[in-house]
């Protein structure tokens, strides 16, 4: 057997945990970091984890999963967790699988989650309704991998049977569950999450991401084309 082939690439290492930068030589071997030899030098290039986006529904930047990803990738990019809920709004479920197969194969990590408000909610007029049994029948696949963002807050607070069983149906298939939650606070806030939703990112001042936070949440930090909200939040 042929032994396998050493990679080795020079920049300047960004040292997350240490918070540090300094040239130096990687070694891969076998898809695996080796070692790393500092070089005492200023490097031309920079080496660094790439970025995950907590986040997004790449359908609203009006292209393809492929396209999108061919964009985010060189940005830095190497992955996202994404909702497709604006295609299943139109196109129900055929809309989630088109997305999974469009996506499929290319070298990009994209997880997607399972839309939780099609419709949005009662009041709204939309092109396909995805309902608590097949909301659970989509939390059986293991290329969907949470139930996404649960915007219909009130119907959470409100104990409404269609929704605690879309929640109940995440819990049962052991996936986690995202929430959409502006503005919220004290024992409504506290509810919403006691129902098991684990995130939110719809948080735009410091006070309240840290409530979120004691109330055991985790908030995701926006900072993109339309919400700048990292100043505010980056002490949490």
């Amino acid at each position: 057997m042929n032994e396998a082939k050493t990679l080795v690439i020079r920049g300047n290492l960004v040292d997350i945990i240490n918070r540090r930068t300094f040239g130096a030589e990687i070694s891969i071997q076998n898809g695996r970091i080796e070692k790393v030899t500092p070089t005492g030098q200023d490097e031309r290039s920079y080496l660094l984890p790439g970025f995950i986006d907590a986040h997004v529904h790449i359908e609203s930047s009006m292209v393809t999963p492929t396209a999108f990803i061919h964009a985010a990738v060189r940005h830095g990019s190497i992955g996202a967790v994404a909702d497709p809920h604006e295609i299943a709004n139109v196109m129900g479920t055929e809309g989630v699988e088109y997305m999974l197969d469009n996506a499929k194969g290319i070298p990009f990590y994209t997880w997607f989650g399972v839309p939780s408000c099609v419709p949005a909610t009662i009041m709204e007029t939309s092109g396909a309704i995805i309902d608590a049994d097949e909301t659970a029948r989509l939390l059986e696949r293991e290329d969907l991998h949470f139930l996404a963002e649960m915007m219909n807050y009130p119907g959470v607070l409100n104990k409404d049977p269609e929704v605690m069983r879309k929640i109940e149906a995440a819990k049962n298939a052991g996936k986690p569950i995202d929430g959409h939650y502006p503005l919220a606070t004290g024992p409504k806030l506290k509810a919403y999450i006691e129902s098991g939703i684990s995130t939110d990112h719809e948080t735009i001042y410091l006070e309240k991401g840290r409530e979120k936070c004691e109330f055991g949440m985790h908030v995701l930090i926006r900072e993109g084309s339309a919400a700048k909200n990292f100043d505010a939040l980056h002490p949490l």
